[in-house]
């Protein structure tokens, strides 16, 4: 049931890869729409759909059903009472699922933004962040009653529109070090390694195009970082940058390095594309995994708001999430001090210019996704999900006993 959540097209992509996931490990997989209800918003687009039957009725075949959605509680929710509770683009679907085949013979995998796992105290502080407080500011806030009062209410309200209390719905955290306090908070919370892109035979390949950069300018803050890049590139080996962006973006017409904005690609295109560049500008988390899956150096920014000294990250923690483990296994402090300034906007040119000529800067540059904490079982997120498959295919428990099971699994002590 792939959707748009966050904005991005991440989402939709996330959905389609843990469906090839599930189909390799032969499980059939099908793309439900009720008969004549449209697809939600950019599900029909350049999409790698191979092997997925799309049907508009139901014919069960199996005694059991599964379902994959973006946050569920968002995109597959039924309506509720209350404000903002309109039912989500496949609760239709959803509800007709478990009609045919009955809700404790149907679980619905629920993928939740990747490496947000912040408790509520944290979330609230971060809302302050984000919309421009200073750090002194935010934390002066922290100490009054009323801030306790809207951590409290955040708790709540996440809760809610999580669907927590739904007890066949798995919710899959994917991150690349698992926290105990978000998991104290939220004890429904599976927390577990990325489900990888599909993208991992050509991990460890050398870059084909030493001149060619590639671009996923998602963020609409992009246009803040085209001269500065430009800048960067200037007098090095760079003759391109790819760029691909879900928005208009104005590129530089007059300049040494050919910038062209490319039109929608095949998913076979876009692999090819990214695989053979040099260095890749990437955002959100399903680019930053495909760089992570290829190997290789590469820039990260998931936006930026404000300007000069009020310049700050657009929901930063993938990047913190991906920094904080590379920094616990000894990383080259100088090129994580790159990759930090550039996703915070800063020092773009000189970042770039590094990533570009300095060879030393790419020798050092992590290779190793740093993925740890996790227990075997829970350490792929691709692997996990196979595993509740099969355990729900072919064991006796029901939905509600299953999920129940797999929640106490991943729980750690209070």
């Amino acid at each position: 049931m792939p959707a748009v959540v966050g904005g991005g097209l991440g989402d939709i992509a996330e959905v389609l890869d843990a469906g090839r996931v599930l189909r390799t490990a032969g499980f059939p997989t099908l793309l439900y729409r009720a008969a004549g209800r449209a697809m939600p918003r950019d599900v029909d687009g350049p999409w790698d759909v191979r092997g997925i039957r799309r049907s508009t009725a139901l014919a069960p075949r199996a005694p059991r059903a599964l379902t994959v959605a973006p946050n569920w509680g968002v995109s597959a929710a039924p309506d509720r009472r209350g404000p903002l509770g309109r039912g989500g683009p496949w609760a239709v679907e959803a509800d007709e699922i478990e009609r045919a085949y009955g809700r404790e013979r149907t679980i619905h995998v629920s993928l939740e933004e990747f490496a947000r796992t912040l408790t509520s105290v944290e979330e609230n502080a971060e809302r302050w962040r984000e919309g421009g407080r200073t750090a002194r500011e935010v934390a002066r806030r922290r100490r009054t009653a009323r801030f306790r009062s809207d951590s409290a209410r955040f708790h709540r309200e996440f809760r809610r529109f999580r669907g927590f209390d739904r007890p066949n719905v798995l919710h899959l955290f994917q991150t690349f070090r698992p926290r105990n306090a978000f998991s104290r908070e939220f004890p429904e919370a599976v927390q577990v390694g990325p489900i990888w892109p599909d993208l991992g035979a050509r991990r460890g390949r050398r870059a084909r195009a030493p001149e060619q950069w590639v671009w996923y300018a998602s963020p609409s803050s992009s246009t803040k970082f085209v001269e500065a890049i430009d800048q960067g590139l200037r007098g090095t080996p760079v003759r391109r940058v790819r760029v691909r962006s879900p928005r208009e973006l104005a590129v530089p017409a007059n300049s040494a390095v050919r910038w062209s904005v490319e039109p929608a690609q095949s998913p076979a295109q876009w692999r090819a594309g990214f695989a053979s560049a040099s260095v890749r500008i990437v955002t959100g988390s399903r680019t930053l995994l495909e760089a992570l899956a290829l190997g290789g150096p590469f820039l990260y920014s998931n936006g930026v708001l404000g300007d000069g000294r009020r310049r700050h990250r657009h929901r930063p923690e993938k990047i913190r999430a991906l920094l904080d483990g590379w920094r616990a296994r000894g990383a080259a402090t100088s090129v994580l001090r790159d990759l930090e300034s550039f996703s915070r906007g800063r020092r773009i040119a000189s970042v770039v210019r590094a990533a570009a000529t300095e060879s030393r800067w790419t020798r050092r540059f992590p290779r190793t996704p740093p993925v740890d904490g996790f227990p075997a079982s829970r350490r792929d997120g691709g692997v996990y999900l196979t595993h509740v498959g099969q355990a729900f295919a072919g064991g006796s428990e029901s939905s509600s006993e299953l999920v129940r099971r797999l929640r106490a699994e991943s729980a750690v002590p209070g």
